[in-house]
């Protein structure tokens, strides 16, 4: 059951190791498609940028013109929300079929931890910079399976749920 790996989480880290025989056998034929797939998850990347940079209380960090990458995800700060709005913003957005991660939460979700929360580091260092990014900081992933429709249909999703959540927070 699940709650046997509970305190595994907090004494481990995530290296995110999942491959094995059975997958490399399965993606060495889809290699040629790489750059194809890149190029897609970029444009993909691009076009929920366009939609969410638009938002007031949405930060995407700007990309420098030389960097390369492959965008098979997004992410975006909230930093005008404090953690109460950001995890009921999280909540309804995932209500609606949008699934978000958050990197601020105390414990570690999916993917997502915070340093503070990795009980085998020796000693715990102290990083405000960083504790200060991380408690705004949403992810998304990108499937290939989207189309710049469904980007603009989950900007608007997220616009509408956090122009409510904080529209909420200030009354």
């Amino acid at each position: 059951p699940e709650s046997a790996y509970a305190n595994l989480k907090l004494q481990t880290p995530n290296y995110s190791g999942r491959m094995d025989n059975l997958r490399a056998s399965l993606l060495r034929p889809q290699l040629t498609t790489l750059p194809q797939r890149l190029k897609r998850w970029n444009q993909l990347y691009a076009a929920l940028v366009k939609e969410l940079s638009v938002h007031p209380l949405v930060h995407i960090p700007v990309r420098q013109p030389e960097e390369q990458y492959v965008a098979s995800s997004i992410q975006f700060s909230l930093p005008a929300l404090s953690e109460g709005p950001i995890k009921t913003f999280v909540a309804r957005c995932s209500e609606q079929g949008v699934k978000l991660e958050w990197f601020g939460a105390a414990e570690p979700n999916a993917y997502t931890s915070r340093y503070d929360s990795w009980q085998y580091l020796d000693k715990q260092p102290q990083l405000k910079q960083t504790e200060k990014v991380l408690a705004g900081l949403c992810d998304m992933r990108i499937p290939l399976t989207f189309d710049e429709a469904d980007c603009s249909l989950i900007a608007e999703i997220i616009g509408e749920v956090l122009t409510e959540v904080a529209r909420n927070e200030s009354t």
